[in-house]
């Protein structure tokens, strides 16, 4: 028997090698592409009116809520400077945090319960990108015309017309950024405030930053638009490691639409070889990301439906059922389920346990901030004076205590301590302060000497509210006899 070998015989010829068969590489998605100049094309429809009702709805939020007044102040006020934030009537200090941290925790579950249930829905109709892009093209389109006029006028020479439309858009766009960057300052800053300080030319950080947010709105979403949610952001990047097959996202049923192509009103398509899509491309000419949604799911697509709209119209006019782009799973497509069968996949592990986890850490955040004691206390020996003996033979510590003030309300407070047979406050013990105010006092605890060995003795300073005994906070501390 012969044996094939690989290596040359002395004075032989090396055996064929076998060669690797070159294969054509697959499409891969650039880094980065020049960007084409997107042009979309209005529409009606459901989705469109879910996206102008969620426009209309943080867009009053967000203009409206720092004009409002409780108790005389701002009602939603960041007040960097004096470390304040007072939110509808709550007053929260730094000391709060873990408020704030269990309010991202709370938003980053509550985005990924919705995308895990229905994808992008917070990019198709709630991110600020989203909803500022929105309103820049409705003013577009009220100077310029829908997406027809609008590649006219590009391709057009500068008229007089033309400089005007053009002008009037980006004037209406600059004042609306500025009113967003000044709207977006009044959130840190008492707008009331801001307002007379910018009208008077004061505040040099405040303009800066009204300026700053300002041209952000204007260059995101006058010029980058959907560049910001391409590259720019990165959830678009890692929004499929939250996505499975039962994900509802926007689909196109090939099986259904396959093979397109154009065909008169009432012919039988099916005798002519073709699908339900007429490949009037509507569906891209309204897509504000400029994708064809009939190529896949892409990570661009940000779920707004407006293809729907768009499909479900042009479906309405050629009498076949509505439904050829829709909202479905990859599982649904794949196994033909009824819209029942594939709403019951919604309650799977990973929902449940995002919605378990989202419930727990709201109730938990309502019920601590429901329970919270409306007094911050903070109590610090007197570096001076640990301990001394004083007249009537008692032993006297010194201390600094800062009482903050957390209500609205003007309040009356008065101090006591515990802890040793004995112990009493020897300076004043009543403290007024008014709404939201916090001060620094100096108070005396005096306790009998040879009441304790020497050392040091924890006792407790409490502070009470006189109109409301519930406002009481204990503060721990330690009380020296000499030795």
């Amino acid at each position: 028997m012969s044996h094939e070998n690989s290596s040359p015989q002395p004075g032989g010829t090396p055996p064929p090698r076998k060669t690797i068969p070159i294969q054509a590489a697959p499409h891969a998605v650039p880094f980065y592409e020049p960007r084409t100049k997107i042009q979309p094309r209005s529409i009606q429809g459901l989705f469109s009116r879910w996206r102008w009702a969620l426009v209309w709805a943080t867009q009053l939020f967000f203009y409206v809520v720092p004009w409002l007044q409780i108790h005389g102040r701002q009602a939603l006020l960041f007040d960097l400077e004096q470390r304040r934030f007072y939110v509808f009537g709550w007053l929260l200090y730094p000391q709060d945090f873990i408020y704030l941290t269990a309010l991202l925790i709370v938003s980053a579950l509550a985005l990924f319960l919705f995308t895990t249930v229905a994808g992008r829905l917070w990019c198709g109709f709630s991110c600020p990108q989203t909803v500022y892009t929105e309103i820049f093209m409705w003013i577009e389109r009220r100077l310029e015309g829908d997406r027809s006029a609008r590649l006219r006028l590009d391709g057009s020479g500068w008229t007089l017309e033309k400089t005007a439309r053009r002008g009037g858009k980006h004037l209406l766009w600059l004042l609306l950024s500025l009113w967003t960057g000044f709207t977006f300052v009044g959130y840190f800053v008492p707008i009331r405030d801001l307002a007379v300080q910018v009208m008077a030319l004061q505040g040099a950080w405040q303009i800066f930053w009204i300026a700053f947010y300002a041209l952000a709105t204007y260059g995101n979403a006058g010029f980058l638009r959907e560049q910001v949610c391409k590259y720019m952001c990165p959830y678009a990047r890692f929004q499929s490691a939250m996505f499975d097959k039962d994900t509802l996202v926007v689909t196109y049923d090939a099986a259904r639409g396959e093979g397109r192509g154009p065909r008169a009103k009432g012919a039988d398509a099916r005798a002519q070889g073709l699908g339900d899509c007429i490949d009037c491309k509507l569906c891209v000419q309204v897509c504000p990301v400029g994708i064809d949604i009939r190529d896949g799911l892409q990570y661009e697509c940000i779920g707004c439906g407006l293809c729907i709209d768009a499909c479900n119209g042009v479906m309405d006019k050629m009498h076949y059922a509505r439904g050829l782009v829709r909202l479905s799973t990859q599982s649904a497509l794949a196994q033909g389920w009824s819209r029942a069968q594939m709403l019951r996949r919604v309650f799977r592990p990973r929902v449940l346990l995002y919605g378990a986890g989202l419930l727990a850490i709201t109730v938990a955040m309502v019920t601590s901030l429901s329970v919270r004691v409306p007094l911050k206390v903070d109590v610090v020996r007197d570096r001076g004076t640990l301990s001394r003996i004083v007249a009537g033979g008692m032993v006297e510590n010194i201390y600094r205590v800062q009482i903050g003030n957390a209500t609205e309300v003007p309040q009356h407070y008065v101090l006591s301590a515990s802890g040793l047979d004995g112990l009493r406050v020897a300076s004043d013990t009543a403290v007024a302060l008014g709404a939201a105010e916090d001060r620094w006092v100096v108070i005396r605890l005096q306790a009998p000497y040879g009441a304790a060995a020497g050392g040091s003795h924890p006792v407790v300073i409490e502070v009470r509210a006189q109109a409301d005994p519930a406002i009481q906070v204990a503060a721990p501390t330690t009380f020296l006899v000499p030795r």
